[in-house]
């Protein structure tokens, strides 16, 4: 929605707690209520780390590394026995995470790209979408960055989903000494015109805010209300994303936003984004994640049952018996959804053999059948 400065003021107020949030917590619940009920999902997946190198350099990250050093792509069956292994244990997204761009900083990715027949790192993130799809009963859900129209498209038949957090609409965060510096692909028009090209293109998309990195509240509540604006119905879910510290980063010092303060923030962007867009928080970031549906959550995003967080190694997933089990002592159903969300399982949104496949990995309601070996 559209709000004038009035709303961005007390949205503000609410966020840093100037305001009682007792009313902020209500509302937050009743909207997330008459959006999906006492539903929350999550997604069941492996976590494919498709290549570590990347051009950008941001402060906070310990996934991207230099090559000798970390940095490298999966060999095609290297990705593909990490997609049997997710099948194996009742797995249903293949999430595909990746460097931006790594061609146009490393040779070695160049190199290695030109070995794998491929002239970017796109298309070699759809020729492993394609292989996962053709050997695994997994669906790929793609994260390479920047992605334009003709991206997007070719990516379409192979990903039931992709996504690119916004991180955050300031650009004031690129300049010298904040996190974004010397990092291209993080500029926020740029990603803004990613969201919209996926809005074009009918693809479900993900996308979210990172919170504590170095912005105002002001720049987040201004982030959270630019999702808003962009939302043509393609944007399936937002993540409110808690900054950790990482010890090996220049961030490593820097203070993480209170439990608290984001708890806050969570319900300002259920309000913000209304009853329909799905809601989302990692619950391996918080000790007590359980306490954030009271701000209005309904998905607890992708969560694996083998593969570690690679953007947040130091943060284990919780169990999923316990995340059952917290979730259903707060007095909500957990339910196992495919990477995208049931209202997208429409010939709107998926192409033909991807809208097949889906129902057949889907139940009545459009949530995912999981099956695992014995």
């Amino acid at each position: 929605m559209n709000l004038g400065t009035a709303e961005r003021d007390k949205a503000v107020a609410l966020a840093k707690g100037q305001l009682d949030p007792t009313r902020l917590f209500a509302e937050a619940r009743r909207l997330r209520n008459e959006g999906t009920g006492r539903t929350i999902t999550y997604s069941r997946k492996v976590f494919i780390p498709l290549t570590t190198l990347c051009m950008d350099t941001c402060s906070y990250c310990t996934f991207a590394k230099p090559p000798g050093a970390g940095g490298e792509y999966l060999e095609p069956e290297d990705v593909l026995a990490i997609a049997k292994a997710g099948e194996r244990f009742g797995c249903t997204e293949a999430l595909l995470t990746l460097g931006d761009r790594p061609e146009d900083r490393w040779p070695q990715a160049a190199q290695f790209l030109e070995r794998q027949g491929c002239g970017t790192t796109i298309e070699y993130v759809q020729k492993m979408s394609e292989l996962i799809v053709s050997e695994t009963s997994l669906f790929p859900h793609a994260n390479p960055g920047l992605m334009s129209d003709e991206a997007l498209r070719t990516l379409r038949p192979s990903n039931i989903s992709a996504g690119m957090m916004l991180e955050n609409i300031s650009p004031r965060l690129m300049e010298p000494g904040m996190p974004h510096h010397n990092c291209p692909d993080k500029d926020p028009r740029a990603r803004v015109e990613t969201i919209k090209a996926a809005g074009r293109q009918n693809v479900p998309f993900t996308t979210g805010v990172l919170v504590g990195i170095g912005e105002t509240t002001e720049e987040l509540v201004d982030s959270l209300f630019a999702l808003s604006d962009l939302q043509t119905g393609h944007i399936q879910e937002v993540i409110v994303q808690n900054f950790r510290a990482k010890a090996d980063t220049r961030m490593r010092g820097e203070a993480e936003p209170t439990p608290d303060y984001f708890r806050r923030v969570v319900a300002v962007a259920r309000w913000i984004l209304g009853p329909d867009v799905n809601l989302q928080v990692p619950p391996n970031l918080s000790e007590r994640y359980e306490l954030l549906l009271d701000a209005g959550i309904n998905d607890w995003g992708g969560v694996s049952p083998i593969t570690i967080d690679w953007v947040n190694p130091e943060q284990p997933w919780p169990h999923l018996d316990q995340l059952r089990d917290r979730t259903e002592a707060s007095g909500f159903e957990l339910v196992a959804r495919l990477p995208t969300y049931p209202e997208f399982l429409t010939p709107e949104w998926l192409a033909p053999a991807m809208l097949e496949r889906a129902r057949r990995g889907s139940d009545d309601r459009g949530y995912a059948v999981i099956s695992i070996a014995a």
